[in-house]
């Protein structure tokens, strides 16, 4: 089995990616980034056997020059980076100024897309993210011991073209809605910030909906959600979820679910026909 590469970021994904591509019986170098990646990235590789490199965020020179060194071809990008975090503080090396200088716009996709490319061209292709952990993707339908009320689908069916758009334009994946009224959209802040303002604003029954861009790219930015996503919404008292089915992760498996339904949430995977990259 050749030897994979993975670029790990915050979160839980990084450490299921490496599990994942463990079970398939492949060698796996782990190059994490220091401001993001959790310190239990040293046990976790010790035990499996894994080599594991730190990095800080904007030493694209010293990442690629690692997985090279590994021999590492193949590639994925595992566990986000917070985007206040890429437009503020980073200390670029020459490798990624040179991307930066290129690029036209300065939003997120664009940049890890020309990072990707830069990759590409050193002889490694990034696979999708979601390579090594397929039975975490969201099945489509009615996810949850309790299925949406009429009001709850309606919100829903409101909320899609919104989240559609402002995903598309790459200013966030999620929004919040209550009563066919859009309470809070996400920007770079995160899920779980925007579901805490949403019940600050509007109070309980938010619904949430959250959607893969149009035109995924599924090598990044994929969409996640996980235990911190439903107890943000317990928190605010958000009575639903729906997440695009075959484009969002959920880490936390069965957990996710049961915390829902403990709550009485409501989760629905929507059926999606908008493109990815394959």
């Amino acid at each position: 089995m050749a030897r994979i590469g993975i670029i790990a970021g915050n979160g839980r994904f990084p450490f299921l990616a490496l599990q994942g591509a463990r079970d398939l019986g492949h060698d796996v170098t782990v190059v994490a980034i220091k401001e993001e990646a959790s310190p239990q990235l040293e046990d976790v590789t010790r035990e499996t056997g894994a080599d594991l490199h730190w990095i800080s965020l904007g030493q694209l020179g010293r990442c690629i020059k690692l997985l090279k060194a590994a021999g590492v071809s193949r590639a994925v990008m595992a566990g986000q980076v917070k985007h206040v975090r890429i437009f503020s503080g980073l200390i670029p090396d020459l490798t990624l100024l040179s991307v930066l200088r290129r690029l036209k716009s300065r939003n997120t996709d664009a940049l890890i897309s020309a990072v990707a490319d830069v990759l590409r061209d050193e002889g490694i292709d990034l696979l999708d993210s979601t390579a090594f952990l397929s039975p975490l993707l969201a099945r489509e339908g009615v996810l949850s011991a309790r299925a949406p009320s009429e009001d709850e689908t309606n919100d829903f069916e409101f909320g899609y073209r919104m989240a559609d758009t402002i995903a598309g334009l790459d200013i966030g994946q999620t929004i919040a809605v209550k009563d066919r009224a859009v309470v809070a959209v996400e920007a770079m802040e995160g899920t779980d910030e925007v579901i805490a303002r949403a019940g600050k604003l509007a109070g309980p029954g938010v619904r949430i909906v959250k959607v893969a861009k149009p035109n995924q790219d599924m090598r990044f930015d994929v969409p996640v959600v996980g235990l911190a996503t439903i107890t943000a919404m317990r928190r605010s008292g958000a009575s639903a979820l729906t997440m695009d089915a075959g484009r969002t992760l959920v880490l936390d498996g069965d957990g996710v679910f049961a915390s829902a339904n403990e709550a009485s949430i409501a989760i629905v995977g929507r059926r999606t026909t908008g493109a990815s990259r394959a």
